[in-house]
C-alpha cells in the first residue's frame, strides 16, 4: 500500500512536468516535421502547398545554407576548444588554496548569469568603440579595432564572447569533478615523488574524464544552437560571415517567409546536431571505461 502511495506522489509530481514538456517540446516538434513537406509562407489566410521531400532536396543547392553550416561547424569546433580549455583551468585556479577562492569563483562565473541578447549589445559597444579607443592610446591598432566589421575576425568575436560567457559555467561542473578525486591518490603520487604536472596529467585529468563527457556535450550543444548572442552581436553580418544555423533558420522562415524550406532546415539542423552530439557522448563514456 504505501509503496502504490509513493508511486502515486511520484506521478502527480512528475505528470505535470511531463505534459510542459509534450506541450512545449514535443508537440512543436512533430508539427515541425509536418511543416518541412509543404511550401508555405506561414500565413494562415494562405494555403499549404504538399511537396514531399522537395525542401529537403533543395538544401544540397542552397550556398547560404551550406556556407552557414561550415560556419557553424568551424565556430562550434573552436568554441568548444576555448571553452573547455579555459574551463579546466579556471577550476584548477579556483581549487588551490587561494584566499580570495570564493570570491573568484563567484567572478568567473558572474558572465553566466547574464542574459544573451544583452551580453552581444555589450560586447558591440566594446568591440567598436572601447578597441578603437585602446588601439589610439597605445598604438596596438592591429589588434584593438572593431573586430566585428572585418569579415576574418568577426567569428573570431563571437567565439571570444561565447568563451567569456561559458567559461565559468564549465569551471563548475570542473570544480565538482576535481573535488570528487580521493585525497588519498594524491597524497599517494606526492609521496611516490609525482610532480604537479605529472600529477595533473596522469592523475588529475584522466579522472575528470566523466567531466569532461558532461562539459563537451554541453559545449557542442550550445554551441550549435547559439542564436541569441549571433543575433545581438554580428546579426549575421559581416556579409553573412557569421550567420550560423540557428540564426540562418530564423531568417529563413521569419525574414524571407519560407516557412516549410525553414523548418526542413531546422529538422536537418536537429539531426546533425543529435549525431554529433551522441557520437562525443558514446566516444568520451567509452573512454571513461578505458581509464
Amino acid at each position: 500500500m504505501a509503496n502504490r502511495m509513493t508511486k502515486g506522489w511520484y506521478l502527480f509530481f512528475t505528470l505535470p512536468l511531463l505534459i510542459i514538456f509534450v506541450t512545449v517540446v514535443i508537440i512543436p516538434f512533430l508539427m515541425g516535421i509536418y511543416y518541412s513537406f509543404f511550401d508555405w509562407d506561414g500565413i494562415r489566410a494562405n494555403p499549404m502547398v504538399f511537396v514531399g521531400l522537395e525542401n529537403y532536396g533543395q538544401l544540397l543547392g542552397d550556398t547560404r545554407f551550406i556556407d552557414s553550416a561550415w560556419v557553424t561547424v568551424k565556430f562550434t569546433i573552436l568554441a568548444v576548444i576555448t571553452v573547455n580549455i579555459i574551463g579546466v583551468a579556471f577550476a584548477l585556479l579556483v581549487t588551490t588554496s587561494l584566499r580570495t577562492v570564493n570570491a573568484a569563483r563567484a567572478m568567473l562565473f558572474m558572465p553566466n548569469l547574464i542574459g544573451g541578447l544583452i551580453l552581444g549589445y555589450i560586447w558591440q559597444f566594446i568591440f567598436s568603440d572601447a578597441f578603437k579607443i585602446i588601439g589610439e592610446a597605445t598604438g596596438f591598432d592591429s589588434v584593438f579595432f572593431n573586430w566585428l566589421l572585418d569579415p576574418d575576425y568577426a567569428l573570431y568575436a563571437l567565439v571570444f564572447v561565447f568563451t567569456w560567457q561559458m567559461a565559468g559555467y564549465m569551471m563548475i561542473i570542473y570544480i565538482t569533478g576535481i573535488q570528487g578525486i580521493s585525497n588519498d591518490i594524491i597524497e599517494a603520487s606526492v609521496i611516490d615523488g609525482a610532480g604537479y604536472w605529472q600529477r595533473l596529467r596522469k592523475i588529475i585529468l584522466p579522472l575528470l574524464m566523466p567531466s569532461f563527457t558532461i562539459c563537451l556535450f554541453l559545449t557542442l550543444s550550445f554551441g550549435f544552437k547559439i542564436y541569441d548572442v549571433n543575433l545581438s552581436l554580428t546579426g549575421g553580418g559581416p556579409v553573412n560571415k557569421t550567420e550560423l544555423f540557428a540564426l540562418h533558420i530564423y531568417n529563413e522562415i521569419f525574414g524571407y517567409g519560407n516557412y516549410g524550406f525553414g523548418q526542413a532546415k531546422a529538422v536537418v539542423f536537429f539531426v546533425i546536431v543529435a549525431a554529433v552530439t551522441l557520437t562525443q557522448v558514446y566516444i568520451t563514456k567509452k573512454r571513461e571505461v578505458e581509464m
